[in-house]
């Protein structure tokens, strides 16, 4: 996986990188009110540049609020609309708990690693017969 863009923010550093016709997009540090509209718009972005899945990167996301929801629902909403698979890959408590009191854990498809949501939302490659 080789990084196409990388944007630091005050609170946050934001990656884009394409697996094999993914985009990945991990958010390093806060998901928060200063960062929102950065982080909105390099998702909606690569949504826009209608890649074959989008997996979301909070695996190394440390707080994580209202935010930070209202930001998944958006993109996951945007997703849904142009027919691409979402997933979200994180082990965090900080983004965990908030989604799973609001009970979105159950509607979002969420994994413990990238590695694990791409293999959610990329169908499966067929074996070279060369």
């Amino acid at each position: 996986m080789r990084d196409t863009c990388v944007i630091a923010l005050t609170t946050a550093t934001i990656r884009t990188a394409d697996r094999d016709g993914a985009a990945v997009v991990a958010v390093t540090g806060e998901i928060d009110m200063t960062n929102r509209g950065p982080v909105l718009a390099l998702l909606t972005a690569e949504l826009d540049q209608h890649p074959e899945a989008l997996v979301i990167d909070l695996t190394k996301t440390d707080f994580f609020g209202t935010t930070g929801i209202r930001v998944l629902l958006e993109t996951a909403r945007h997703a849904a609309d142009l027919g691409i698979d979402m997933a979200v890959a994180t082990d965090q408590r900080a983004v965990l708990r908030p989604l799973r009191i609001t009970e979105l854990d159950e509607s979002l498809n969420i994994h413990p690693t990238v590695q694990l949501a791409l293999d959610a939302v990329q169908p499966a490659k067929e074996p070279s017969t060369t």
